[in-house]
């Protein structure tokens, strides 16, 4: 797989601006064939840091309703990438 086919977005919400502030560890949304290494080699040449840990967690689809019906929105991957404390994403 290439590197922009694995990462497909970083995810931005408060908590992971929060981890990113405090933490180091970044949010975001990757293949869902992708593995730890891979992402890993991915946010390291796109990014051009150094990364210290992967995290990742299979993030189950949601019911919403439509009409009288129940759908499931789509799951998804996401992984949590904690970098070494000289580097920084500058993504917000």
């Amino acid at each position: 797989m290439k590197e922009y086919s694995i990462i497909v977005r970083p995810v931005i919400t408060e908590q992971s601006i929060h981890f990113a502030n405090v933490r180091n560890v970044y949010a975001f949304e990757v293949n869902p064939k992708a593995n730890k290494l891979q992402i890993r080699q991915a946010i390291e040449k796109i990014y051009n840091v150094k990364v210290r840990d992967v995290r990742t967690a299979h993030m189950k689809g949601k019911p919403r309703r439509r009409g009288r019906h129940f759908i499931h929105t789509k799951a998804w991957k996401k992984a949590f990438v904690v970098l070494h404390p000289d580097y920084r994403i500058d993504l917000y």
